[in-house]
């Protein structure tokens, strides 16, 4: 009886580690993290609430693998990133792209985020009224 639990629970952990071999990945693609740096807005630049500005990056130099190519802005002021997204959904090579400038606070500690691989944040500029 004591040799029939320790088969079974021999069974048991064999079975186990099977399983848990045969689900690991067959093969892992390469990927590169996209890192483009944010041109304009830059440090001086100043926005005015509801005009139409273009944000800018360096797209010159971007590795083959891009892990995620759709982008996404986004506008943080001081330490915090901002629920407001004023581009989405575009092709992260393209190297610019509009935006409107959203009704906001006045202040001098404003900043686009850049999304893609990873996010990319412009010096400090200020938005106005």
């Amino acid at each position: 009886m004591y040799f029939m639990n320790l088969t079974n629970l021999f069974s048991l952990f064999l079975l186990s580690f099977v399983v848990l071999v045969r689900g690991k990945p067959l093969s892992l693609s390469p990927r590169d993290v996209y890192v483009p740096p944010v041109l304009y807005p830059h440090t001086g630049t100043v926005w005015k609430i509801n005009n139409h500005h273009n944000v800018t990056w360096d797209n010159s130099d971007p590795p083959v693998n891009i892990t995620n190519k759709i982008g996404r802005i986004m506008l943080r002021k001081g330490s915090l990133t901002t629920p407001l997204i004023l581009a989405d959904n575009f092709d992260i090579l393209l190297g610019r792209i509009e935006v409107m400038v959203p009704w906001v606070l006045e202040g001098s500690d404003y900043q686009v985020v850049l999304f893609g691989d990873s996010g990319n944040f412009s010096p400090l500029f200020t938005i106005t009224s």
